[in-house]
């Protein structure tokens, strides 16, 4: 989909309506607060709640619509949060980041599985040690069988902190949640 595409679904605000139940349960229970990086934001639900609870976070979006409706949001209410227009599969991921949020951005559909893959084999390399990737994705056990078969492929070592599932009540959809931290190189 195209970045004018956003912007025109953006026109209406929250759009995708709220956080995931399980996205919320895990981020006001995880600890230490740190750095997010919320890849594909969006209008921002998810950074937005995340920088209500302290957490330091970069939203990064190809829409202008998005980025500038949760900035007006941030500004607000002077959350700890940055916004930036930018492509998230040439983004550059530095150490400055503890986690890297992605909601809904891997769906490996047949004419999106080669650049999803490579976006998120980077982001296993670039990835700090220690640093976690918190993934939600449509529940799918091909999905899900192939997302972890690029992890184990990588050979890098993580350590599973969830592999669940949670509910999308305003679509009726269910998502799998895996958070996963990185111990090796």
């Amino acid at each position: 989909m195209n970045d004018n595409a956003y912007n025109e679904y953006y026109k209406k605000i929250d759009y995708f309506g709220k956080p995931y139940l399980g996205l919320r349960n895990f981020f006001k229970k995880h600890y230490p607060k740190g750095t997010v990086l919320d890849l594909g934001c969006g209008q921002g639900r998810d950074s937005i709640f995340l920088g209500r609870l302290e957490y330091q976070v970069t939203g990064i979006d190809i829409s202008e619509v998005g980025i500038s409706q949760m900035s007006d949001i941030a500004k607000k209410e002077k959350l700890p949060l940055k916004g930036l227009v930018a492509d998230i599969y040439s983004y550059t991921i530095t150490d400055e980041y503890d986690i890297i949020l992605l909601d809904s951005m891997l769906h490996f559909y047949k004419n999106d599985v080669e650049r999803e893959t490579k976006l998120f084999v980077r982001i296993v390399k670039e990835l700090k040690i220690s640093g976690v990737i918190c993934n939600f994705m449509l529940k799918s056990n091909k999905n899900e069988k192939y997302l972890k078969k690029i992890i184990k492929d990588s050979g890098i070592k993580f350590e599973v902190i969830c592999d669940d599932y949670t509910e999308y009540p305003e679509g009726n959809f269910k998502y799998h949640m895996y958070v996963i931290r990185k111990l090796t190189m």
